[in-house]
Parts: C-alpha cells; sequence; structure tokens
C-alpha cells in the first residue's frame, strides 16, 4: 500500500521521532492537551514516567469511562501516555495495546514498561506496543472484532488514508464497541499546497479533515451518528504559520462513535427513556454521553433511538435501565446541542 512507504509517513517520522524532543518544540497548540483532566486520571498520571509525559503530543484526553478488565487499542500511541493511562483503569485483567510507527517514540514507551507495571502493582504486564501502521491492522494481529475500545489523542490527521484508518477501526471493534479520539479538524478542505508542508503537517493542522468529509466517511463504512463530547478552537500564534493557514479554523474535538448496525441517519423518537444509575467508576453523579446528554443518576432522561442504543446496546448498558422499545414511532427527536455555536460540529443527533 502507498502510505507504507509514502512520503507523509517517512515526514511525520521524521518529526515526531528527531525534531520535536519534547512539548516545548511544537509551534502551536493543536497537539496541547487543554481540557479539564479528571481527578482519577490526574491521581494515575502522575505515577507515570516523566520521559513518557513529557514527550506526550496530544489535542484531548480520549480515555472514556468503563475500561475495567476491556480490551483497549489505542492508535499512534506514541511514548504510551494514554496506553500507561488506560492499563491502570483496565486493571489486571484488561489488556492494551498501542500502535506506532515511530521507532524513537515506541523506545520510550517500552523501556518504562517494567517500571510502570511495578509502579501499577500489577503481576504482570497488560500492555503490549507493536510498531505498525494504523492504517493496517491486520499487519500488527489485531483480529476481527476483537477490541472493545478504541482511542487516539491526535493521530488520525496525520494519516494520508483516513478512510483505510476508520475502515480498519469498525473492522477490529467488537459489536457494540466503541471509537473514542481526539483530533483536529477544519472547517473546509486544507488546499493540497499545504498538505505538502511538513511543519504545517507535523503540527497537525493541514492534515486536518473537513468536518464535513469526516460525517461522509463515517457513514459511508455504516456509523450514521456520531457524536462531539467536548471541543475548543485553536490558536494559531506563530506567525508564519498563520500567515499561510489563517484562513481556516481550526477546532479540537473529542468524538465517539459506536459500532451499532441499528443506528440511524436521523434521531428519531420511539418515547424511549434511560436512566443512569450511578455505578460507573469514577462517575457516580452524571454521565456524560456527548456535549448535549448529560445523564445525572437517577434522573430519567428522555432519548431519540440512537441515544437509548448507544447506552443499552454497549459496554454501559449494565450502568442504565432503559425503558421502550422501537415498537411505535412518533417521528423526528428534537435533539439540540448545548449551544448554536457548537450545532455545525455535531453527528446527526443534532
Amino acid at each position: 500500500m502507498s502510505y507504507l512507504n509514502g512520503n507523509t509517513s517517512e515526514s511525520v517520522k521524521e518529526y515526531y521521532g528527531r525534531v520535536l524532543q519534547s512539548t516545548k518544540d511544537l509551534k502551536t497548540t493543536a497537539c496541547c492537551t487543554t481540557e479539564a483532566i479528571p481527578a482519577h486520571h490526574k491521581e494515575i498520571l502522575a505515577q507515570i514516567e516523566d520521559e513518557v509525559i513529557s514527550r506526550f503530543y496530544g489535542c484531548g484526553s480520549p480515555i472514556p469511562e468503563s475500561l475495567e478488565g476491556k480490551t483497549v487499542l489505542d492508535l499512534g500511541c506514541g511514548t504510551g501516555r494514554d496506553v500507561y493511562l488506560a492499563s491502570k483503569l483496565a486493571g489486571p485483567d484488561g489488556y492494551v495495546i498501542g500502535v506506532d510507527m515511530t521507532d524513537e517514540q515506541l523506545d520510550v514507551a517500552r523501556r518504562h514498561l517494567d517500571s510502570q507495571m511495578e509502579r501499577f502493582r500489577f503481576d504482570k504486564p497488560n500492555v503490549d506496543f507493536r510498531n505498525g501502521y494504523i492504517e493496517d491492522l491486520k499487519t500488527v494481529g489485531i483480529e476481527d472484532n476483537s477490541v472493545d475500545v478504541v482511542i487516539s489523542n491526535c493521530v488520525i490527521n496525520l494519516s494520508p488514508d483516513k478512510k483505510s484508518v476508520y475502515s480498519e477501526i469498525f473492522r477490529v471493534l467488537k459489536p457494540g464497541g466503541e471509537l473514542y479520539f481526539s483530533d483536529v479538524f477544519a472547517d473546509r478542505r486544507i488546499p493540497s499546497e499545504l498538505m505538502d508542508d511538513p511543519v504545517l503537517y507535523g503540527e497537525c493542522l493541514s492534515g486536518a479533515l473537513y468536518i464535513e468529509d469526516f460525517r461522509r466517511m463515517l457513514r459511508d463504512i455504516g456509523c450514521p451518528d456520531y457524536r462531539v463530547v467536548t471541543g475548543h478552537d485553536i490558536d494559531i500564534e506563530d506567525p508564519e504559520i498563520e500567515k499561510k493557514v489563517g484562513m481556516i479554523n481550526f477546532r479540537s474535538l473529542t468524538i465517539r462513535a459506536f459500532k451499532l448496525d441499528s443506528l440511524e441517519d436521523n434521531c428519531e423518537d420511539y418515547g424511549q427513556v434511560a436512566t443512569y444509575l450511578g455505578t460507573m467508576p469514577g462517575a457516580p453523579h452524571r454521565f456524560i454521553l456527548d456535549d448535549h446528554h448529560t445523564f445525572h443518576t437517577g434522573k430519567p432522561m428522555l432519548v431519540c433511538g440512537n441515544s437509548a442504543a448507544m447506552v443499552q446496546d454497549t459496554r454501559f448498558g449494565e450502568h442504565f435501565r432503559v425503558t421502550g422499545d422501537k415498537t411505535v414511532h412518533y417521528g423526528a427527536f428534537d435533539c439540540e446541542p448545548a449551544s448554536a455555536s457548537q450545532r455545525e460540529n455535531q453527528g446527526s443527533c443534532c
């Protein structure tokens, strides 16, 4: 396949393997985490080696709830910060695979494996780092329907073949499995001449996908509804970079999408009600599905058919009580996002 030996992949390897030595070398905030990190995640991050943290490049905090005992796959794992965080959350009965194509990043991740397992007090490692390309997960041994959750932190935008990446994700996810990731998106298609700029590409800008093309891409591979969990605008403070891309608006979004056959391309009303039981670790009072669905413990919420499936037919099912089915249809569901300014970046439930 062309991406395995393409100039883009080599440029990304060079930028992340040799040009960047720490987050201080970044020229924009695109690959910097600005989201609030949950307190129980901070406690785990405090146990992770400094070198792993200092050479971590991400634009969000894509670690979802309810990972205990699950198989998690991190695409573009780098030095392994999110792998180790997910490792602790998954526990000794869980399993976390990190895939990356950059030898220098994987070297950092692997040399701290034993010490991290000791810090987590695990008798044996529940982590495996594999060198490979996220466009072709078969080459690193990821089987069909074998993964509960796929995570990724500001990496998919770096791929020259994003459709292959998303196709591979939904191939390896189990039925009911989840893609939960942070990435950079644009409000228009990036001009081709900017995509050849190694700095713009390495800074996660010129490889950013137009948000509507992302929606179409997921639809074409069988996922008609995705949800935005959080999002923020990216500041371009470097004058040379701003001169090149200042006409484009970039946003960092954390998105979740599920492998569910029952999803529709519009929010439909079947009179279903979902109640969160408050039983997920770290979320005793509320569960945030997306930026316009916050379930408060014990409080019934009327939901569309897609939202009902997302909390009932996934690993979240044991934490929810859903009443009603799809026997009777009441028309379209009025499912508005949190604010009008966010509406342009929603999936079908908008």
